[in-house]
């Protein structure tokens, strides 16, 4: 099995989180994030390690289809199961498997406001182009507006590469409030935000509203990529882009060119399988799918289990009646 590399700056806490904060970094600068990105899974051995040598594999495999980068250690990539070494070393060794015109948005976020600083630096260390960072929610009843705003404030502030906003409901029963996102917008440093509630109402109020600033909305599921297309967001980061990544980027190139009917075709065909690997089957869904497109799904980390035969046969006619299979 191929080992990690060595990071260029293992993360640290005490003293060295310390620096960060008090050191704050000249703000970057600001990313053109239009396109399609995949949140890649992770690979595992049979004894649930990192398996960087079929990951390797993917991003060779990924090398055929017009993304626009990558996004690693997002909820698609197990973050939440990986130690703080695994999220860096995954991301160095991304990193140093693609070009570098692909752009590799790096997962940062955790519960506290320092914890997030260094785990963001160490992502930058690592070679990543910009962080995106999650919504904090262990103490959900405290995440106010105010709290959050603060939060990634703080944040990017602090960072030396752009931050994305990520706002994911269906994980964190905590929805990024639109007047913090607003807010948000305005701040030298945040470029855009993932939104994976799928409110289109919610996401058209946030593109009219930030209109004036700099700032760009990508959409978080390939359910309603072409909704979001259609009321100004800039991409896409969608599960199913592991799996149809090339249907995802075509779907873009339709919407870009106005071809309305087409695209309204080829989105129908896409809902069913994008639930299927997502709110319905999970992680372990889009893994199993990866595998009969011959892609490195394999096994998830524990506590999640692999399907069920029926669940199978399901995931299977999701793909399948829709003309995937």
């Amino acid at each position: 099995m191929a080992q990690p590399p060595r990071l260029l700056a293992p993360l640290r806490l005490g003293l060295a989180a310390s620096r960060w904060l008090s050191t704050p970094a000249t703000p970057g600068a600001r990313l053109d994030l239009r396109g399609i990105f995949p949140p890649l899974t992770t690979p595992f051995t049979g004894q649930a390690e990192v398996d960087y040598s079929r990951l390797e594999e993917n991003l060779h495999r990924y090398a055929t289809v017009p993304f626009r980068g990558f996004v690693v250690q997002g909820s698609s990539g197990e973050c939440p199961y990986l130690t703080p070494q695994e999220r860096l070393a995954v991301v160095s060794r991304v990193r140093q498997a693609v070009p570098r015109d692909k752009l590799l948005l790096a997962g940062s976020g955790c519960e506290s406001t320092q914890g997030t600083i260094a785990m963001t630096v160490g992502m930058a260390e690592a070679g990543a182009d910009a962080a995106m960072v999650v919504t904090p929610c262990y103490y959900r009843g405290a995440m106010t507006s105010a709290a959050l705003t603060h939060h990634y404030s703080q944040v990017a502030d602090a960072s030396p590469i752009p931050v994305v906003l990520y706002s994911v409901p269906a994980n964190t029963g905590l929805e990024l409030p639109l007047e913090a996102v607003l807010t948000l917008s305005q701040h030298p440093n945040i470029v855009g935000l993932k939104d994976s509630g799928g409110d289109i109402t919610r996401l058209g109020l946030i593109v009219h509203k930030t209109r004036t600033e700099e700032f760009q909305v990508l959409v978080g599921s390939a359910g309603f990529l072409m909704a979001g297309y259609a009321i100004g967001a800039c991409g896409g980061v969608c599960a199913l882009a592991n799996v149809l990544g090339a249907p995802l980027c075509q779907l873009e190139h339709l919407c870009q060119e106005g071809r309305w009917q087409e695209a309204q075709a080829l989105q129908l065909r896409l809902i069913e399988p994008n639930a299927a690997v997502t709110r319905k089957f999970g992680i372990p869904g889009l893994k199993q799918a990866m595998e009969w497109f011959g892609y490195h799904g394999g096994p998830c980390r524990a506590p999640l289990r692999p399907l069920s035969e029926a669940q199978l046969e399901e995931l299977r006619r999701d793909f399948r009646i829709n003309g995937w299979l």
